[in-house]
């Protein structure tokens, strides 16, 4: 497994065990619809509300900064992907988009928690 790879699953598992912590409850990890990813699908405690939440996990050191590769492409993926989701579970809720920033090594990161990153675009009917 490369080794980017590697860093981007651990920081998966403890973005799983940060919500979990919070009382969130994962519903799914890595789910997938066609060609759509959503990284982890969850409920938040004592609500009626589905976070969809996009992961991004760097080593400590690299010149970047994460929320750059949350571009308008990525949020009408992620949002077309939810759909899909709230769809095939015929859920009733409210959806909230989150992201979460990872910075580290597999066993130390640093989480920065961003509740509501965005909203879904608006679509006009013409």
């Amino acid at each position: 497994m490369a080794r980017h790879n590697a860093l981007g699953e651990a920081g998966e598992q403890a973005a799983c065990e940060f919500l979990i912590a919070k009382g969130y409850t994962i519903r799914e990890t890595n789910w997938r619809v066609g060609k759509l990813e959503i990284d982890i699908v969850a409920q938040e405690p004592k609500a009626n509300r589905l976070h969809i939440v996009e992961v991004k996990t760097r080593s400590e050191g690299e010149h970047y900064d994460p929320m750059q590769s949350i571009t308008p492409a990525k949020i009408r993926n992620l949002v077309n992907a939810a759909n899909g989701y709230i769809s095939l579970y015929q859920l009733k809720m409210s959806v909230q988009y989150d992201v979460m920033i990872l910075i580290g090594k597999a066993t130390d990161f640093t989480i920065q928690y961003i509740p509501n990153a965005f909203q879904p675009p608006l679509r006009f009917c013409r």
